[in-house]
């Protein structure tokens, strides 16, 4: 009966030696690596070829979505502290930890609600144009990854109040950091691509107060 224990913690393994609910987990994160590499290449592929306006120069809001970026990685720092507070069985920590994750998450969501309605206010729609509808696609899925992950986070808060979460349910939360991370570092390229170096893309009639038409490479 001693051995009891051991035998179902074996069973939990996969042959890789990891066990099997973090493998499911990277197996998703996997094919969701494909799915929005898959968005991201959509969008560069149709970046700068809208005919009308707005264009991403003319509502992109550079200083404020930096700030949101920063958010969200504070919050995978807090994840960090989440895990570690879990695994040394500080129950305080566990909570404050992981209410500060959650509640970073939601400030970031804020921020994306915010920029949606400037942009409506502003006559940009998913079927405005080829920015429009790629652009709102790519960050309106990321921001339900975000959304499924305060929820989640939100779900843990309550388990660890009742006292459910410790070193010996520390891959509950583990888990659940593996997902965050991979939505924050999911950002880092979004915000990379679309506002660091797609920011700045202006339309036609910039491009012919610059001379005239310009070649598709420089738009892109």
């Amino acid at each position: 009966m001693a051995h009891a224990p051991a035998a179902a913690h074996h069973e939990e393994e996969a042959t890789t030696g990891l066990n099997h609910r973090k493998l499911l987990m990277w197996v998703f994160l996997g094919s969701d690596c494909l799915f929005f590499g898959s968005l991201i290449a959509t969008y560069m592929v149709y970046r700068g070829q809208s005919l009308v306006g707005p264009y991403p120069a003319d509502i992109l809001d550079i200083p404020i979505t930096t700030i949101s970026t920063f958010v969200l990685l504070c919050s995978s720092f807090a994840m960090v502290q989440a895990l570690a507070a879990t695994n040394r069985n500080d129950q305080k920590g566990i909570k404050l930890w992981l209410l500060a994750t959650a509640g970073l998450g939601t400030i970031f969501l804020l921020f994306q609600v915010y920029e949606f309605n400037t942009f409506r206010t502003e006559g940009l729609y998913v079927h405005t144009n080829l920015f429009g509808s790629t652009f709102f696609t790519l960050t309106g899925f990321h921001g339900a990854h975000v959304t499924l992950g305060v929820v989640w986070l939100v779900g843990l808060f309550f388990i660890a109040r009742k006292g459910r979460l410790g070193p010996a349910t520390a891959l509950d939360v583990e888990i659940a950091g593996l997902y965050w991370h991979f939505v924050d570092i999911v950002w880092i390229v979004i915000f990379t691509l679309v506002y660091l170096i797609g920011g700045y893309d202006a339309g036609p009639a910039a491009a012919a107060t610059l001379g005239g038409p310009l070649p598709y490479g420089f738009l892109i």
